[in-house]
């Protein structure tokens, strides 16, 4: 994706400052990661994460990126798991309650009930799901995701599957961890990209539809 347009936003993502594009080795995983709950391993390049309970098996970067963040990888679950392709931006891990704290949280198939969508942790009194995107288990998927001083989104494969705007937008000058979880699955990820968002302000207008001598319509 070159660009990727929102509601009066337009990112320009071959623009868009890269802070981060490693390739994941076990020593690079010792070194510049910290893991939580759960065993995260490397697999053929793929950052791997298998984690049999109800709880937040996490791996963050050491590596704290604040700011409008833009979340590039390719995830998939390793069969026959199924659901809980979950990952974070603008957050933190807090010790006390053994999860993330202040976060975004996307997830592909998650929820319990197989939706993928985006919310805000540690309330989760914001969020905005849809089973409208149909996760087929073991196939390798393409994800954009991250916000834009609260305006938050969601691409898979290209496509946008949710957005939301929070009132409350997290201080992303203060909480800059980014991360991934498995949640009772095995999942995979790969070619991470963190980028710094470049983007433009869009001015919105719809041409008319009812005056043809303003829409350019030939109406008789």
């Amino acid at each position: 994706m070159d660009t990727i347009q929102l509601i009066s936003k337009e990112i320009d993502v071959v623009n868009s400052e890269v802070l981060f594009d490693k390739l994941i080795t076990d020593d690079h995983l010792k070194t510049d990661w910290e893991t939580h709950n759960c065993l995260w391993t490397v697999e053929n390049g793929w950052l791997t994460g298998k984690n049999h309970e109800e709880s937040a098996g996490m791996a963050f970067l050491k590596q704290d990126f604040p700011g409008n963040i833009l979340l590039e990888f390719e995830g998939r679950t390793v069969l026959p798991s199924t659901h809980d392709i979950d990952f974070l931006w603008n957050g933190e891990w807090s010790d006390s309650l053994n999860s993330c704290g202040v976060g975004y949280i996307g997830g592909l198939s998650g929820w319990w009930t197989g939706r993928t969508g985006i919310e805000k942790s540690p309330e989760y009194n914001l969020r905005a799901t849809t089973k409208n995107f149909v996760l087929e288990a073991g196939r390798t998927y393409k994800v954009h995701a991250g916000s834009i001083d609260g305006y938050c989104f969601l691409f898979v494969d290209g496509a946008e599957i949710v957005a939301l705007q929070d009132p409350d937008p997290i201080d992303n000058s203060k909480y800059g961890k980014i991360g991934f979880t498995a949640w009772s699955s095995h999942i995979q990820i790969r070619n991470i990209i963190v980028r710094q968002i470049s983007w433009k302000h869009l001015d919105m207008e719809y041409k008319s539809e009812f005056h043809p001598e303003k829409s350019g319509l030939n109406i008789k």
